[in-house]
């Protein structure tokens, strides 16, 4: 199993390429499980979303008056240009993922939007979870062929199958992430069995988790519960200006967050009971095998009173008594050791 981890850098950028750059950089690095020495793959990608500010609220709430710490204009309008890229910056940031051998997603808020088409073509398209009702625009976006990541924060099950009617018009390469688009999400409303029932009923598309929760241990409970692809907002540092920052991941969050995905995929391994080798040495030294609880002499027959079990596991097993109980003892075995094969008739 490998699942596709997505950084999603948003607006954590505070309307600089060069922050961007650094967040790519961020994801890119190598990442190493210390203790058994393994090098584990980065993120698969990250994503850049893109609004069209003609084509994104009101203008009454574009128009009103911004004022808190974490804002970059004097109006809701204002705050939203300054943290807007133009399309050649976020081509600028798609080269440098690409360079770094990073799969980029691009989260499209408008038709307005897909104008940075022209310039490159990114791995995928994301739909945010206040889109999926947009059918509009899920038709233009389906109609590139492009794959679409679908976020279902704010949907029933109607609104994902709406969604899912007009983009398989043109395709099936559709990935569903379970998500709540609550900021942060509280434990009580994450609902991680959503990932589940979508496998179960939408199993032909990948089903993952985009995560809004405080911390890594939800994305690694979704690994385990099936979800091929995991998106988690990422930033170079949560004490920056911005309302998503201090949700998102820093630099030591995603580094954890990445080696303990690529060790659950590890752990979870094959739907089967088994022996592993590993455990070889260790079932020979602490397993019991049967044991005399007394001095056992040549001649003497083994009877079940004669017996207990101790380690090491190089023995017979209780299962195999009748190997041992009613046997001739060929050699003096001392009381509590091993009763060898070697040592009674067969």
């Amino acid at each position: 199993m490998s699942t596709y981890i997505i950084g999603e850098i948003g607006q954590n950028h505070n309307g600089s390429v060069d922050i961007a750059k650094l967040i790519v950089d961020l994801v890119s690095r190598p990442v190493r499980e210390e203790v058994f020495n393994i090098e584990l793959r980065p993120m698969d990608a990250v994503k850049m979303t893109k609004r069209d500010l003609n084509e994104e609220l009101t203008d009454s709430q574009m128009n009103r008056p911004y004022d808190s710490p974490h804002s970059f204009g004097r109006t809701y309008g204002e705050h939203r240009a300054f943290l807007e890229l133009t399309d050649e910056e976020h081509f600028e940031v798609y080269k440098h993922a690409k360079s770094l051998g990073l799969d980029f997603v691009e989260t499209l808020c408008s038709k307005g939007c897909l104008s940075l088409l022209k310039l490159f073509t990114p791995d995928r398209l994301k739909v945010a979870s206040r889109d999926l009702t947009n059918l509009p625009l899920l038709e233009v976006m389906a109609e590139t062929r492009i794959p679409i990541i679908l976020s279902t924060g704010m949907a029933g099950r109607k609104e994902l199958d709406d969604a899912l009617e007009v983009i398989t018009r043109y395709h099936t390469n559709i990935s569903i992430l379970h998500c709540v688009s609550q900021y942060p999400t509280q434990p009580d409303n994450l609902n991680l069995r959503t990932i589940g029932y979508l496998k179960q009923h939408y199993g032909q598309y990948t089903i993952g988790f985009s995560d809004h929760t405080i911390g890594i241990a939800a994305p690694i409970v979704a690994v385990g519960m099936g979800a091929e692809m995991i998106e988690k907002h990422v930033t170079i540092d949560r004490r920056m200006k911005g309302t998503d920052q201090q949700g998102s991941l820093g630099p030591d969050g995603v580094n954890r967050m990445i080696r303990d995905i690529r060790i659950a995929e590890r752990w979870l391994g094959k739907e089967e009971l088994y022996i592993d080798a590993s455990v070889a040495s260790a079932k020979v030294k602490l397993e019991r095998s049967i044991a005399t609880n007394k001095t056992l002499h040549p001649g003497d027959v083994v009877t079940e009173n004669d017996i207990h079990l101790l380690s090491p596991g190089d023995g017979f097993k209780w299962a195999e008594r009748d190997k041992v109980v009613g046997h001739k003892v060929l050699k003096e075995i001392p009381r509590n050791e091993i009763i060898y094969s070697s040592l009674i008739e067969s």
